[in-house]
């Protein structure tokens, strides 16, 4: 049966080989890696390295390709941390709104004392003033709990489980 690259999925029944995971580390490194490269440090054809990625891709273990760029070279000079609470039955509502700000680059439901959690950048403290202002103070939210973020320890895009 055919099933478009929108309609499937990956599913916890789907087995991910040795082969996936090297594969994919490759490209974790350096997702601009030939397949023929792949195919050389993995040690399997470049036709089984051609296949596998394009699977994993209509399973959409891999979703896509992109540069990961320095956010103080590229002129974010702070980063925050907001705990939103939000109005009862707007949630929805708010999150896509405040997704579509491009100085956020993550909004989560989350537990706790909080409804949502956002991850922004901006340029500096004027720009915090307006994200701040115009974003986080929308109608809808109750109230937003700024957290300046003084020292990245870590930061990167998951990696597959070991």
């Amino acid at each position: 049966m055919f099933m478009s690259r929108a309609s499937r999925t990956w599913c916890p029944g789907d087995s991910m080989d040795d082969v996936d995971r090297r594969i994919l580390r490759v490209l974790e490194a350096d997702a601009r890696t030939s397949l023929r490269k792949i195919a050389e440090e993995v040690g399997v054809a470049l036709g089984t390295v051609s296949n596998r990625v394009r699977r994993m891709e209509s399973l959409g273990v891999i979703r896509g390709y992109t540069v990961l760029l320095d956010p103080d070279k590229a002129g974010w000079g702070l980063s925050v941390v907001v705990g939103l609470r939000i109005e009862t039955g707007r949630l929805m509502e708010i999150q896509e709104k405040i997704a579509k700000d491009n100085r956020v680059y993550g909004v989560y439901d989350v537990t706790g004392e909080y409804d949502s959690m956002v991850l922004a950048r901006a340029r500096d403290r004027g720009d915090l003033d307006d994200l701040t202002k115009s974003v986080m103070s929308m109608s809808g939210i109750e109230r937003s709990f700024t957290h300046l973020v003084l020292n990245s320890v870590k930061e990167m895009p998951p990696s597959i489980p070991e």
